[in-house]
């Protein structure tokens, strides 16, 4: 049978001919259903249409679950004794007894927090506590394990930052002492009025460095992309235990960091397993940028900073930010190297190759990174407008590589088997590494193929574990009570919004799995692989249902990624 452009081959046993492909509604909100069948409609209508690739479900529902009305400190407490904590206006509630008795049924038997630390943070609002709680509903601390785990906290921590209160009065009372950022800036601007034209006057500029840069040994490091929304803290945790060499966190918008917004500042958190932790910073003009660098090299445990010069998402773009500092050269150049002179941890730069389909334009900025002082280029090989939905262009990525010798580059795009890797190598010999995004997410394990050079086909069961297992990281980052159960749940479902797609290798005819092919309906080698091969929300929230119990009244769930390369 002749391949099918675009769809991957399943073995004829496995493939599921009858199957009608219908909208699900499980979990979704009344709106978000008036969305989808306005898109199904016109789908038939006009089945060709060329729709505009912009940010998917920008007003999507998001479910948040109603937050804990308990006090935390007394709630982790081991002390029965204690009524009150120390904050004399605490609003929450202290009546540990009631809170106990009418407390939600408990998700399952184990605490994992409990069970790695000795000792469970959220107490008597852990939905897994009868393992640590007393009949009074006291926590109950494993002292020896607590003193172990305390020992080698540097293994287990959940996440490490400066970042403190105090900081983040400073920065919003426009008292923080900005001092390196501005005479960076000064000084920058002072070579602007010397240069001509020519890398003469760069390489004046770098010895212009009142110090060295530390230094990072790039070669041939696998590399996990920053990634929105599913690069969150316990994915990358993940692709570590697989063998990612480098993680960056999820891009940071540099305003909002600057105005001490906490849930910007999570996005720079470290967990201690990450060996070469960077932050990704993304802006439209070199003030911001350059303070925002500061105060995360100044608060965050980062080995590197990132400029983000390939985010598409149109209202960054219209900003001027993202792949949208392509188009401003001047800005773009003076944001390197204000940043490059500030810093003392080595700049990286990660930028799309260009904005307009058929228009690159990255290679021209390669000798200005590379004059600049920039420390590792990554260069993902489509446009904006292209999205996800061309091949990733690695011939233009060999050709920026070329271009900014002697810094290394990576390439970044359609990496999904150790068979990709090697091509990829292959076509693109000047650059020094790859960088994994999707393929990371679709099958977390392709570091451990690209390591071990071999195609990997994990069972149904093994599967489930490492959903297991980033469900525990995620109770153990975002906590195991109501509220942290929900948070767990809703990024393990927009990350199964991905890793659905993957086929495992033993369905193929001709295996590896090609990222941009989609698979027909199929059924796997057993229920639990048929249902992991879903595309159905609702099936999601089912897997969701068998790791964090049953969801909550009132729950709505939209996927914010959309396959783009599957249309």
């Amino acid at each position: 049978m002749e391949a099918e452009e675009g769809v991957a081959q399943i073995k004829p046993e496995y493939i599921i001919t009858n199957h009608e492909r219908s909208l699900c509604y499980t979990c979704i909100s009344e709106n978000d259903k008036r969305k989808l069948d306005e898109e199904e409609v016109e789908e038939q209508e006009v089945p060709h249409k060329k729709k505009k690739l912009t940010g998917q479900n920008k007003a999507r529902n998001v479910f948040r679950p109603s937050k804990d009305n308990f006090c935390h400190a007394v709630a982790a407490s081991v002390d029965e004794s204690q009524e009150k904590c120390e904050n004399d206006n605490c609003k929450f509630s202290h009546d540990r007894k009631s809170y106990f008795e009418n407390k939600p049924p408990d998700i399952g038997d184990t605490c994992y927090l409990y069970s790695v630390q000795g000792l469970c943070s959220r107490g008597v609002t852990c939905r897994f506590g009868k393992e640590h709680l007393t009949e009074n509903g006291v926590n109950i601390v494993n002292k020896e394990l607590h003193e172990k785990w305390l020992q080698n906290s540097n293994k287990t921590a959940t996440s490490t930052t400066s970042f403190t209160k105090e900081t983040q009065n400073l920065l919003r009372k426009k008292k923080y002492d900005f001092s390196r950022s501005e005479e960076a800036i000064k000084e920058i601007n002072k070579l602007k009025g010397k240069e001509t034209s020519g890398p003469v006057d760069d390489l004046h500029y770098v010895k212009l460095r009142p110090q060295e840069m530390k230094k990072i040994d790039w070669r041939d490091k696998l590399y996990l992309s920053p990634l929105t929304t599913v690069g969150n803290l316990p994915f990358r945790r993940l692709c570590v235990d697989f063998g990612a060499d480098v993680t960056c966190g999820e891009m940071a918008l540099a305003t909002p960091l600057l105005q001490g917004s906490l849930s910007e500042w999570a996005l720079v958190k470290r967990h201690p397993s990450e060996k070469i932790f960077g932050a990704q910073l993304c802006g439209s003009n070199v003030n911001m940028l350059t303070k925002a660098a500061q105060v995360v090299e100044d608060m965050a445990d980062v080995d590197f900073i990132d400029i983000n010069l390939g985010c598409p998402i149109e209202f960054i773009y219209r900003q001027g930010g993202g792949s949208g500092l392509l188009l401003r050269g001047h800005v773009l150049k003076s944001a390197v190297r204000s940043m490059s002179y500030m810093l003392n941890v080595p700049l990286t730069v990660k930028t799309r190759s260009g904005c307009v389909i058929g228009k690159n334009i990255a290679h021209n900025f390669m000798p200005m990174f590379r004059d600049a002082g920039v420390s590792l280029i990554t260069v993902h090989g489509r446009t904006r407008e292209q999205r996800y939905t061309k091949n990733a262009d690695w011939d233009y990525i060999q050709e920026c590589a070329a271009a900014a010798k002697p810094t290394s580059v990576f390439g970044n795009g359609d990496i999904l088997s150790y068979e990709d890797y090697m091509a990829a190598r292959e076509k693109a010999p000047d650059v020094a590494g790859v960088m994994i995004g999707r393929g990371a997410l679709i099958k977390p394990w392709i570091f451990q193929e690209i390591k071990e050079r071999r195609i990997l086909d994990p069972s149904s069961s093994e599967r489930f574990g490492y959903l297991k297992t980033y469900v525990n990281y995620g109770l153990e980052h975002w906590g195991s009570d109501t509220k942290g159960v929900e948070t767990t749940r809703r990024f393990l479902l927009e990350w199964l919004s991905f890793c659905h797609r993957y086929i495992p290798t033993g369905l193929l005819v001709n295996p590896p799995q090609k990222v941009n092919q989609r698979p027909p309906f199929y059924a796997g080698r057993d229920d639990l692989e048929t249902l992991f091969a879903s595309s159905n929300s609702g099936d999601w929230i089912k897997i969701s249902e068998m790791l964090l119990g049953p969801v909550p009244e009132g729950f709505t769930f939209l996927p914010k990624h959309k396959a783009n390369a599957w249309k």
